[in-house]
């Protein structure tokens, strides 16, 4: 049987380090401690009644500073709990980021030449001793487990109390923002257990002064499929962006408990664009919300083994099981067929920019009919195939396009228009039409670009009118109101080798809490 697990290139998206006051969730360090989060990537697998979820936590600081508590539907035990590497995280934000694709018009006198753009390690167990086991029944806390994987010492926790469980902590010598009891209350009333990973620093290898730490993976049985969200916002005071990606089998997926949207796509923009792409999306998608309060906006569902064009190679037999397809029940007896496995899985991205106000309940995840869009196929009016429409098979994304028209010469009688391709090449041939994916989402600057200065045609979905670029902000175009400092969930990347990005583990599966050093 192939080896399951494999190096993917790990490119992504960019952002600069922030420090721990802009943090969405308890990721904190202890007293006189600066941590420096660069990264967090969240991704899902559903089977039946399994679930795998997989979190990457990459951060600048001391790792004795740091702790990863998230509630989980039963007690795991060590079977359940494994370590990934850690490139497997950018390359599923890469396939399934929205996208900036250019392409040129082929030759009129020679459109043959170019091809159709159509779809076709366990360690020693070294968690410092507990409060004294009486004190921690009377608080209604009891340790269901301990053990250790990787870099990582693990206890499981149940308790009966929330206020008993926030003391408890506070014993422990867990740094715990303030208020946190009524946000641990329903997941103690509804029997949760909570998944607690301290770093044990023997065992964490720095890179450049940054603890790297390996990207954690779990799996339980439950009825229910859900992403716990509301210990994140404990301490969030600005809007968060949470992305979270969903590979199942055969099925696309959605929020039940919130609106859905389907993110406009195939809109022409100009290039300009190119240069501002993270901007441009990111003021796109703010628009959607304003149309769309607290809605949940579908930006890919793809399955999994293809893409057209592709930012990335798409997943492979390695790159699924890294994320959980080992353990799920009906992909046993697929593994010796590599190509019926990656066929049959979907992945979907799902976006969601959230307050306080706006989004106060877990995420609850429901089968969706598949869809598609944004692609190069075209009417019998010879227009681009608009928005998510119905479809037997899953192939949407969020695609925006450059087109370059034919420049040369024409000096044949019946030229042939409109066949579209990569960029010719030196030899007069043409290569793979370019795919960009959007970068810097969370940090892109909010406020400061009209819409309409980017689009090529009028966009009636977002009410937006194409104005053309002008010299600072012409009338007629949507400007979107600025947004405050945000962090991302879900969002990662890399850069000389060195992962970058910004923490919201509580708001996606949990709460990071930082631990204090006792005192002498």
């Amino acid at each position: 049987m192939k080896k399951w697990l494999t190096a993917a290139a790990l490119v992504g998206v960019l952002a600069l380090p922030r420090a721990a006051s802009a943090f969405c969730g308890f990721y904190v360090g202890g007293a006189g401690t600066e941590l420096y989060n660069n990264a967090t990537q969240v991704v899902l697998m559903r089977d039946g009644t399994r679930t795998v979820l997989s979190m990457q936590n990459n951060y600048q600081g001391p790792p004795q500073s740091f702790a990863l508590v998230v509630p989980v539907p039963v007690v795991l035990s060590k079977d359940n709990v494994k370590t990934l590497d850690r490139d497997v995280f950018a390359r599923v934000d890469k396939l399934d980021a929205p996208r900036l694709v250019e392409y040129w018009e082929q030759d009129p006198c020679h459109p043959n030449i170019a091809r159709d753009v159509v779809m076709s390690a366990p360690g020693v167990m070294m968690v410092e001793k507990a409060s004294d086991e009486g004190e921690a029944r009377r608080l209604g806390v009891k340790v269901e487990a301990k053990f250790s994987v990787g870099e990582y010492d693990i206890v499981i926790l149940s308790a009966t109390d929330s206020a008993g469980l926030e003391t408890w902590l506070k014993q422990e010598r867990y740094q715990i923002p303030s208020g946190a009891e009524p946000y641990l209350r329903p997941y103690v009333q509804r029997g949760s257990k909570f998944f607690v990973a301290k770093v044990a620093a023997e065992r964490v290898k720095f890179e450049r002064g940054m603890a790297t730490l390996s990207p954690l993976r779990f799996h339980y049985d439950s009825e229910q499929f859900a992403l716990p969200i509301r210990l994140g916002l404990v301490n969030a005071k600005d809007a968060q962006d949470l992305i979270v990606h969903i590979l199942a089998k055969g099925d696309r997926y959605e929020v039940a408990n919130y609106p859905n949207v389907i993110a406009p796509t195939n809109l022409e923009v100009n290039d300009a664009t190119r240069d501002q792409f993270g901007a441009f999306y990111a003021a796109l998608f703010d628009r959607v919300l304003q149309k769309h309060p607290k809605a949940i906006v579908t930006e890919y569902s793809w399955q999994a083994g293809s893409c057209d064009p592709c930012p990335t190679p798409p997943l492979d037999l390695d790159a699924l099981a890294a994320l959980g397809a080992d353990v799920l029940p009906s992909v046993g007896d697929e593994v010796e067929d590599p190509g019926a496995v990656t066929g049959s899985f979907v992945l979907t991205r799902l976006h969601a920019r959230y307050t306080k106000e706006s989004l106060g309940s877990d995420l609850v995840f429901r089968r969706a009919a598949a869809i598609r869009g944004g692609r190069e196929i075209r009417t019998p009016s010879g227009a681009l195939e608009s928005g998510g429409q119905a479809a037997d098979q899953n192939n949407f994304q969020s695609r925006y396009i450059i087109r370059h028209p034919w420049t040369g010469p024409i000096a044949c009688e019946r030229p042939q228009r409109g066949v579209w391709g990569g960029p010719p090449d030196e030899g007069g041939g043409r290569s793979e039409p370019r795919a960009v994916p959007a970068q810097d989402l969370a940090f892109a600057p909010r406020g400061k670009v009209t819409l309409g200065m980017f689009v090529r045609e009028d966009a009636p979905e977002l009410d937006v009118k194409a104005i053309g670029p002008t010299e600072g902000d012409p009338p007629g175009g949507v400007v979107v109101p600025p947004v405050k400092k945000s962090c991302a969930c879900g969002v990662v990347g890399a850069r000389e080798g060195a992962v970058w990005g910004t923490l919201c583990a509580v708001g996606l599966a949990g709460a990071a809490i930082g631990r204090r050093r006792r005192r002498r």
